[in-house]
């Protein structure tokens, strides 16, 4: 798996048929295209242009290409994507050999990654991936002291409001 932006694809150190593909993608203007199949090279080279809603990665499935490279590119919202390492798909269905695709219930040592706009992850020939998964939901974490009375306020807090503490010297 390689991830990377498509302002600078140059950067995530992409073979020369790995670049030009992703250029021409991002120059097919994906963004303004009705959802569907695009040839940008030939049968070589072609986009499939999606709009879908992500889903809990429960209810989704892991997919993986015996020939095809598979190019995500986010256009727009997040995305969390879950991936392994070649020949760590699990508990999978027979090959859909035509379509090049093999659906698959579990990824051994299973790993993710978050997509934001502008960013592509590529997989490789036998390496599974769960794209369109719901990102976690973040809880922030705070530390909070709640004084149980006031009397203990008080006695955390002086009345001029500066600590007593003194700042530690170096």
């Amino acid at each position: 798996m390689i991830i990377g932006d498509i302002h600078h694809p140059e950067c995530a150190g992409l073979s020369p048929v790995l670049l030009e593909a992703v250029r021409l993608a991002v120059k097919a203007q994906p963004q303004q295209c009705e959802p569907g199949s695009y040839d940008l090279q030939g049968y070589d080279i072609y986009m499939n242009v999606m709009r879908f809603a992500t889903q809990p990665a429960e209810s989704k499935k892991a997919e993986l290409h015996e020939k095809f490279i598979d190019i995500q590119i986010l256009l727009e919202g997040e995305e969390t994507i879950h991936y392994g390492v070649a020949d760590s798909a699990r508990e999978c269905e027979t090959w859909h050999h035509e379509e090049d695709y093999r659906l698959c219930s579990t990824i051994a040592n299973q790993q993710q990654v978050v997509l934001k706009p502008g960013m592509f992850a590529i997989f490789l020939p036998g390496e599974p991936h769960k794209p369109g998964v719901q990102a976690a939901a973040v809880t922030p974490h705070k530390d909070k002291l709640e004084p149980s009375s006031t009397r203990d306020r008080d006695r955390l807090v002086p009345p001029n409001g500066k600590s007593s503490r003194k700042a530690p010297t170096k």
